[in-house]
């Protein structure tokens, strides 16, 4: 491989949360590992990999310009999208006009929400849900109501469109959150499934947010499917938002963007977003999009693909081959795994809380997976160098699967 994803990076005292956080943060980390136990970070949703160069080297470039006072995005960084998206997605048609800046998706989300929707509506969502999605559309005073994936005989997530459909309409539902590929259970949907949900919401007109912040991060030769490019209807009634921030690490920036081809719903969700003036771009964001999205950035995240997919096959064989009672679905996108330990836990007659516990003794900085919607999960997070990701397990053998 050209780039280094072996290298493992001293993160302490560098203002990086998954490692200065621990210990620090109520309900999230719940305390420093015994002593002899080094930290592995595998709870916050960012890669412990060296950045793709061409990254900084477009932000140190602007840096040594001795000037950061107000400016206006660049054509280069509307281009860099426009290319992006027509070589990764094969999006077709994608003008200037239709981009936007975020400063995150998650503020995308409740610019739209709160654009087409009122305080006490409610919002569909599916579950398991991300804990971004719970916070921000609750704290905007809305409603969630979920609709669960289910597995197939085959541990494969699916979407339930009759229980969708009926939510909608008994909840009287206009607004609805899709998110593609799907987080926590790393579901890449098949462009099927999108159009079938897309039907169910043109049937009840409901405004699409489809967080796409993870379609970069595809493993094992499934696709991304844009949900924009699935009908004509899809386009006109969803607005898409996108970061390089999940692909590239790149969070602590901050910098997405959304897509919207309707100009009416385009015009709306920029009028709520501009009147606080939240979204006033950072010059540096700008300029480690540019860089992200240079030629290189292709060919390092195939890369980082490949790597995530090794970490994914070996995980996910030796849970199942060694952890009797923990089940998972193998993820086809992201590079988090979404576990279910209720059978173990049960036959240890442990607690959940108890599990965690354990594995944070020792280093194992996993993350409880409950606030997502599942009363026994834990979320662990890949995007480590592989002799990480092999040594959080063998810590997991000795220790904590007894």
């Amino acid at each position: 491989m050209k780039y280094d994803f072996d290298s493992i990076l001293d993160r302490k005292g560098k203002d990086a949360l998954a490692i200065d956080g621990v210990g620090a943060m109520d309900g999230f980390a719940p305390g420093t590992p015994k002593e002899g136990f080094d930290i592995i970070p595998m709870w916050v949703a960012d890669m412990n990999f060296p950045v793709l160069p061409t990254i900084q080297e477009a932000m140190i470039t602007r840096i040594k310009h001795p000037a950061f006072g107000y400016f206006t995005l660049s054509e280069e960084y509307y281009q860099s999208i426009i290319n992006w998206q027509s070589k990764r997605n094969s999006v077709a048609g994608l003008e200037k006009k239709h981009i936007g800046y975020e400063n995150g998706v998650l503020g995308g989300v409740i610019s739209t929400i709160e654009t087409f929707s009122s305080p006490g509506d409610c919002i569909l969502v599916h579950s398991p849900t991300y804990i971004g999605f719970t916070n921000s559309i609750e704290n905007s005073g809305r409603k969630i109501i979920h609709s669960d994936l289910n597995q197939d005989s085959e541990g494969i997530w699916r979407m339930d469109f009759e229980d969708m459909e009926a939510k909608i309409k008994a909840n009287k539902i206009h607004t609805a959150v899709f998110c593609s590929p799907h987080n926590p259970a790393g579901r890449v949907w098949e462009q099927e499934e999108i159009a079938q949900a897309m039907e169910v919401y043109r049937r009840n007109d409901c405004v699409v947010i489809s967080d796409e912040i993870w379609s970069d991060i595809i493993l094992d030769g499934h696709q991304h499917i844009p949900t924009q490019s699935v009908s004509a209807d899809a386009r006109n009634r969803t607005v898409a938002l996108y970061a390089p921030s999940k692909t590239f690490n790149l969070a602590g920036l901050v910098g997405s963007y959304h897509i919207i081809y309707n100009d009416y719903l385009r015009d709306r969700v920029e009028a709520q977003s501009g009147k606080s003036h939240y979204n006033s771009v950072n010059v540096l964001s700008m300029h480690a999009l540019i860089g992200a999205y240079r030629p290189e950035g292709y060919q390092w995240v195939d890369e980082l693909c490949q790597v995530i997919g090794r970490n994914v096959e070996y995980a996910y064989e030796h849970i199942i081959k060694t952890y009797e009672g923990v089940s998972l679905a193998r993820p086809e996108g992201t590079y988090m795994l979404y576990l279910d330990c209720k059978g173990y836990c049960k036959k240890h007659e442990i607690s959940l809380d108890e599990l965690l516990r354990a594995g944070w003794d020792v280093g194992v900085a996993w993350q409880d997976g409950r606030p997502f919607h599942r009363p026994y999960a834990i979320r662990v997070n890949l995007a480590l160098p592989y002799e990480r990701v092999v040594e959080a397990f063998r810590r997991l053998d000795k220790y904590v699967f007894l």
